[in-house]
């Protein structure tokens, strides 16, 4: 293939058809979907093998390729759930009557087609595509070819759903996974409304310089959990160890533990068992080593200043003792990714100031930062996690998949 253009018009035209389906028959085509995939749980295991198969096992991004038959199940259910959710388009947002007697709406209406470029990640290529069209938008996927089997027998089964509600396949268009064809897609305003990145901070920063189509940036999670002198030192210790553990390749995972130098020595010895028993390897600054070398904790390295600051997407992480809260603080602002930032304390009063001031899409006090994710905030699947602050930050779902639209009706009203 020479150009993807021809593609992208398809997919531009498909998305009228989209948009002229009622609430009902949108949320009956996913669950059709979500039956498809009950249906091809093994074949879709299959395909996933294929792509698996040609990743390094050492590579931290396998876990996230990776479709077993609970991450498939997981993903049926999720499309179920994007269908129970309101429509987010034709909301009546305000209206009003101006003094010519004209009569103004402002409604919620689909953004058009959304554009999404992907790693490693198939089940992004069910969870883009459920929120586009229960929110009445076509979409292009450009995924990784780590992923290639995987998602093109996805979106076989998603150009199935369509067909049957008499749809045409653009609605949901895979690109190829060439790279020569990204640059196309950044620059194809005539029939892209809007680009989302989810992937490393690399391809993130290569769309931000590169896109004339208007972009909402899904970033990178550096994720820092402090533990305040005042903080329930055992539940710190179980937070920090289920953030950094539970899904290390996840961007909510934690990547820096921060502890007062006050408690350090009494905190630190705390993550030991936990971490072992999952080989945790630790970068730690002067004073968290001594602690930890004396503990006998076996993974232990030196930090160096790159360590922090850093989405280790692994099982590893960084450890620094700091002089208290206002020196937390400042780390957190120098080397987050504003992506998602816990605290645990029993201080109600810097509790809430952590939370007021801390500059990220997601804070959190006394609980795990593994929480960020649409599905657990109830709103059915997400794009991604949004780390900007224009139209979507945090979970970006089906809320955010809209735009706004004037209605104004007249009755012959003309303005000199």
């Amino acid at each position: 293939m020479k150009s993807i253009l021809p593609l992208l018009k398809e997919t531009r035209d498909a998305s009228a058809a989209v948009r002229r389906l009622s609430d009902k028959q949108r949320a009956d085509l996913l669950i059709l979907l979500s039956d498809k995939i009950l249906a091809n749980v093994e074949n879709i295991v299959a395909e996933n093998q294929k792509d698996l198969e040609l990743m390094d096992d050492a590579d931290p991004k396998k876990d996230r390729l990776l479709l077993n038959e609970k991450r498939i199940l997981d993903l049926a259910d999720s499309l179920r759930d994007v269908a129970s959710l309101p429509d987010p388009t034709k909301d009546v947002l305000s209206e009003k009557t101006i003094e010519q007697g004209l009569s103004l709406q402002k409604i919620a209406v689909p953004l058009g087609v959304v554009g999404v470029i992907y790693e490693s990640r198939p089940n992004v290529t069910i969870d883009v595509a459920s929120l586009c069209l229960r929110s009445a938008n076509a979409c292009v996927l450009k995924g990784g070819k780590e992923a290639h089997y995987s998602n093109t027998y996805l979106v076989g089964l998603i150009h199935e759903a369509l067909a049957e509600f008499g749809l045409p396949s653009g609605a949901v268009t895979l690109l190829p996974t060439g790279r020569e064809f990204v640059g196309e897609l950044l620059t194809a305003t005539q029939f892209v409304d809007i680009i989302i990145p989810r992937g490393s901070e690399g391809l993130i920063k290569f769309v931000r310089e590169n896109s004339l189509v208007p972009t909402i940036e899904t970033g990178a999670g550096v994720c820092h959990t402090y533990i305040e002198r005042s903080g329930d030192l055992d539940k710190g210790a179980e937070i920090v160890v289920n953030a950094k553990v539970s899904k290390p390749s996840a961007c909510n995972a934690l990547d820096t533990v921060l502890v007062d130098r006050s408690i350090a020595d009494a905190f630190l010895p705390k993550l030991k068992e936990g971490f072992v028993k999952w080989n945790v390897e630790v970068f730690a600054d002067d004073a968290s080593f001594k602690i930890l070398q004396k503990a006998g904790y076996p993974y232990l390295q030196h930090a160096e200043p790159e360590d922090f600051g850093k989405e280790f997407l692994d099982y590893k992480c960084s450890v620094k003792v700091v002089d208290g809260f206002d020196d937390a603080l400042e780390n957190i602002k120098t080397y987050s990714s504003r992506h998602s930032e816990a605290i645990v304390s029993s201080d109600n009063e810097l509790i809430e100031t952590f939370l007021k001031e801390v500059d990220a899409a997601a804070v959190y006090a006394n609980a795990s930062t593994r929480f960020t994710d649409g599905g657990v905030f109830a709103l059915g699947a997400e794009i991604g996690i949004s780390t900007q602050k224009l139209h979507a930050r945090g979970p970006f779902a089906l809320e955010k998949l809209v735009t706004e639209k004037w209605v104004v009706r007249g009755d012959g009203q003309v303005r000199w």
